[in-house]
């Protein structure tokens, strides 16, 4: 018989569970938190983006986000569309390209893998610490809290340190590192972003919509609309959670990193201009602040005016240069980033298991016969809306089915066959 330990019961470890059983293999799911799938459960807002009809390579990132192309490839929307009706699962279609559960809640999406997967027979150890894996000549022992047990075959699913408070670890990291894989620095990804700044904890709790610039050492890297949210400790919104995996990514690195703020961006510089000179003709005996409020949030037009160091008179006592200096600052205006909010508070990580040394058709290590890797262990970070999700699934699926076929066929590095 052959035997399975799939290590972690999140997205990929559930998927690949189904799969490996559907095979007929004999598979156990270790899971340290008292249920599997929890981050299902958080994510979406307990709605659960399942996946997105739209993911390509594009919408990843990594040292070589190219290693998801074939990935993607093995699960077409058409046919994990039909894999959940296989299991009872209906979905939400949004034009977007966004896809929910019909009912609209998390908990369906894991009610229905957890029956599956349970319905095929696969053993769920819950509360059960992974503390070792170890490669002999042709098995793993699994050494976990309560005993160890020997498996002809292993895949690390353990998610990344993103939401620790979910049961988020390290502990895929160090098992691939013990056998003998290489790790790419980590950092938090869809995370929101610590300012050094005199004013935005002064705007706490104030959210609009804005374009945000991304600027790397000096450089424009990305530009996206959406909402935004200051903080006390920065800034947070979707469209900050867009820009966050290449902030956080370059002060990795210790690069200079800022965005500017557009609070109005349908308008360009000249018409923007315009349009305030007109607003403040209209009402020519408003001071400044009152007139500014007919254009921005209130707290924001307080802070942006002291910026200015405008005073804050009759808009008919302002001159040109001056209304030019207010439109400036609303169509551009610049914050130091410093930091991101942590792994505590990102939905996910970047970084992770190098996908060098690991086959993308069969997510199997290229280092040790018979280990497995799926889901965000690996170098592989994907945009908002789904993505995560879709290459979750996707190498989960690949995993299971390759971990379910009686022998391997993959070529093995002939640096080293196990440590």
């Amino acid at each position: 018989m052959n035997t399975i330990a799939i290590i972690g019961g999140g997205a990929s470890g559930l998927m690949a569970a189904l799969f490996a059983a559907r095979a007929g293999s004999n598979v156990t799911i270790y899971e340290h938190n008292n249920n599997v799938g929890k981050k299902i459960l958080a994510s979406g807002n307990g709605r659960c983006n399942i996946i997105n009809t739209t993911a390509s390579h594009e919408d990843y990132a990594g040292v070589d986000p190219q290693f998801v192309t074939y990935v993607l490839k093995q699960l077409s929307f058409a046919y994990f569309e039909q894999f959940c009706h296989s299991i009872g699962l209906l979905l939400d279609i949004k034009e977007d390209g966004r896809c929910y559960p019909l009912s609209n809640e998390a908990k369906s999406v894991l009610i229905a893998l957890k029956s599956a997967v349970s319905g095929m027979g696969v053993k769920i150890i819950t509360d059960s610490k992974v503390t070792a894996i170890t490669k002999h000549d042709s098995y793993f022992n699994v050494q976990t809290n309560h005993d160890k047990q020997r498996y002809n075959k292993v895949l690390i699913a353990t998610g990344s340190e993103a939401a620790p408070q979910l049961g988020a670890t390290t502990d895929g990291y160090s098992f691939a590192r013990s056998l003998g894989h290489e790790i790419i620095p980590t950092y938090p990804s869809l995370v929101q972003l610590h300012l050094n700044s005199k004013n935005h904890h002064k705007m706490a709790g104030v959210k609009t919509t804005a374009k945000v610039s991304l600027i790397i050492d000096g450089k424009v890297k990305e530009k996206v609309v959406g909402d935004i949210l200051f903080a006390n400790y920065g800034i947070s919104g979707l469209a900050i959670l867009d820009i966050s995996q290449k902030a956080s990514y370059a002060l990795m690195h210790q690069q200079r990193v800022s965005i500017t703020l557009n609070f109005l961006p349908r308008y360009d510089k000249t018409t923007l201009i315009n349009t305030i000179e007109k607003l403040f003709a209209s009402v020519p005996k408003h001071d400044v602040h009152t007139a500014l409020c007919g254009l921005i949030p209130a707290k924001i037009a307080t802070y942006l005016l002291e910026d200015t160091a405008i005073k804050n008179t009759t808009v008919s006592a302002l001159n040109l240069k001056e209304i030019k200096k207010i439109a400036h600052l609303i169509g551009e205006w610049k914050f130091e980033v410093i930091d991101t909010h942590g792994f505590k508070h990102a939905e996910v990580s970047g970084g992770g298991v190098s996908t060098v040394q690991v086959n993308n058709k069969t997510m199997e290590s290229k280092l040790i016969e018979g280990l497995y890797f799926a889901g965000e262990v690996l170098d592989i970070v994907g945009r908002r809306g789904g993505y995560n999700f879709n290459f979750a699934w996707a190498s989960g699926m690949i995993a299971g089915k390759e971990m379910g076929k009686s022998h391997s066929t993959i070529e093995y590095s002939s640096k080293r066959k196990y440590p």
